[in-house]
């Protein structure tokens, strides 16, 4: 399915407060909090000169979020920045001192992080982060995970000494089994999807995201013409959309939202005009993707900035993961997990359909950047999927499998 956006708020001015969140000065706030990462390196941007000619376009590049952190995924950026950010504001009200971005090293910031405990919900990499988060600064995490958690996901999770909270019901509802929880147990909730009443923290979330974007800008030679990222709740896709269009202005590229076909609440929400919960359904191979309604703050900044909505199938991300997996026309192998390759996805079938394709203005002559959002997040589910471990493919050459 393709849609194209009509919403009356097309192209209008974001709110400040979302253009504050993942502007340049939002850029420049997580880009200070990396510095003091040892385990910081921007991601590698590939180029995949086989698959662009098989696509007949000029260029296709991919952004590896799948080397982010040690965690494997871009979802590194978010909760474990916000818990950061929340703990710092807090040292700082209670020390009444301004503080630098480093300053949970201190014991005085210390002693008070021991109180805290960080909650949220997860379909299994927003909570590693968290979790990475908060032992990074020495606090506690308590991590609902729903049952469509795999575990080996969920002991990725654990690995870094979380609370594991284990619920029936999907994503949406292990969301607010986490805002109850933290009600009664005075946890601190980092989610990455917004509510009334609740926007500062997802905004955080989506502010690290923007990292994403200003590495892959300075990685590229031209700027891209079209982008194809993916969404879940909508904040990986609202931030890299925000920002593009904030840094590029009339120069931005064509930006297009793909979502699971199982799960398409971004889709649905730019087919109603404003958000509403879908249907849960069977579940999507693009767990990390599968969810029914999508955070109110991330789509509106969408309404405003995305310029198509898509769906694709499962089949189609399988596909992507084995095409990454065995490269042909000199491309490098590259470890694409499930719902990580499912902006690449949105392109092949965008490629498949002249009438998408046209209405994109791809052709030739285009620059497309997607977003590997995740590499094997679950070892055993990406075996079963492409036939190879990801280690095997990480050991690939372009030559090899010509």
């Amino acid at each position: 399915m393709f849609l194209l956006n009509k919403h009356a708020d097309y192209r209008t001015a974001l709110d400040p407060v979302d253009a504050d969140t993942l502007g340049s000065a939002g850029a420049d706030a997580i880009e200070r909090h990396l510095a003091q990462r040892v385990d910081h390196a921007a991601t590698p941007l590939h180029g995949l000169p086989g698959l662009a000619s098989e696509f007949g376009i000029g260029t296709l590049h991919v952004k590896d979020e799948g080397h982010r952190l040690g965690l494997g995924s871009f979802k590194a950026l978010g909760g474990g920045y916000a818990v950061t950010r929340l703990v710092l504001e807090a040292a700082e009200a209670q020390l009444g001192r301004s503080l630098g971005d480093d300053a949970f090293l201190l014991p005085e910031v210390r002693a008070l992080v021991a109180s805290m405990t960080f909650a949220c919900a997860t379909d299994g990499n927003h909570g590693r982060s968290v979790a990475q988060g908060a032992q990074l600064v020495g606090a506690k995490a308590a991590i609902i995970v729903h049952g469509g958690v795999s575990e080996e996901r969920i002991a990725a999770i654990a690995r870094f000494g979380a609370q594991i909270v284990r619920v029936a019901g999907t994503y949406d509802d292990s969301i607010v089994e986490a805002a109850r929880m933290a009600g009664e147990n005075g946890w601190i909730v980092v989610s990455d999807t917004s509510w009334p009443g609740y926007e500062r923290v997802p905004g955080l979330v989506m502010q690290g995201y923007t990292a994403i974007v200003r590495e892959a800008l300075k990685q590229l030679l031209s700027a891209p013409t079209h982008v194809f990222v993916q969404a879940g709740v909508g904040g990986i896709a609202a931030a890299v959309a925000a920002h593009l269009a904030l840094v590029l202005g009339e120069d931005r590229p064509v930006f297009t939202v793909v979502d699971p076909a199982r799960a398409a609440c971004i889709f649905e929400a730019a087919r109603a005009g404003r958000p509403i919960k879908v249907a849960h359904g069977e579940p999507t191979v693009m767990a990390m993707l599968e969810c029914y309604e999508p955070s109110p703050i991330a789509w509106r900044v969408l309404s405003r900035v995305a310029d198509a909505f898509m769906t694709v199938e499962d089949a189609d991300a399988v596909a992507m993961m084995n095409r990454l997996a065995r490269p042909t026309g000199g491309d490098p192998a590259i470890v694409g997990g499930e719902s990580g390759v499912a902006g690449l996805a949105g392109l092949m079938r965008a490629m498949a359909d002249p009438a998408i394709a046209g209405a994109l203005g791809l052709d030739g002559s285009s620059r497309v950047l997607v977003i590997n959002t995740e590499g094997a997040t679950d070892p055993v589910q990406y075996e079963a999927l492409v036939g190879l471990t990801p280690d095997a493919v990480r050991s690939v050459t372009p030559q090899a499998r010509v």
